[in-house]
């Protein structure tokens, strides 16, 4: 799949800030490529669940400690826990221009609290992209993925 996404094919800015960008999907559906281009193209922050947990963890934070003791006995991080993460992250100041949202919301639960979240500051989702892809696809994709233990750069070992 490749990306050919021209910048007047986007909706009409709405709410007080610039793009606010939703991409869904399955791991390995693309999400992330596809927020690389839209994060270049647009100036605006990728902001992915996974980053946020690991950046938690990694700070130590309350939030990341709770997050840490579900993750540690094998267990799914709760939806309020993300929730509450996500909200955090939307209030930091490379946000308040846009942001593109990889794999957020998950569940209804998620979509919900996002809808009260951007409602109580006037936001409006600009685009919202659901990405498909075959479970052969996705599981080649993920099979080879890797990340840098030093940098966290995410990469594919076909492409080594």
């Amino acid at each position: 799949m490749t990306a050919s996404l021209k910048k007047e094919s986007f909706g009409q800015e709405s709410g007080k800030m610039g793009k606010q960008i939703i991409l869904l999907g399955a791991p390995g559906a693309g999400k992330g490529t596809h927020a690389s281009f839209l994060k270049e193209r647009y100036q605006l922050p990728h902001i992915s669940t996974g980053d946020i947990l690991r950046s938690h963890l990694n700070r130590s934070t309350g939030l990341g400690q709770k997050a840490k003791k579900f993750m540690e006995s094998g267990q799914l991080v709760p939806d309020q826990l993300v929730i509450d993460m996500v909200d955090e992250r939307l209030k930091e100041s490379d946000a308040q221009n846009g942001f593109i949202l990889d794999g957020f919301p998950r569940t209804v639960e998620q979509a919900k609290a996002l809808d009260v979240i951007l409602n109580a500051r006037k936001i409006a989702i600009s685009n919202v992209f659901d990405f498909d892809a075959s479970e052969d696809i996705i599981i080649g994709r993920l099979s080879g993925r890797r990340s840098c233990p030093k940098c966290g750069a995410v990469y594919h070992v076909r492409n080594i």
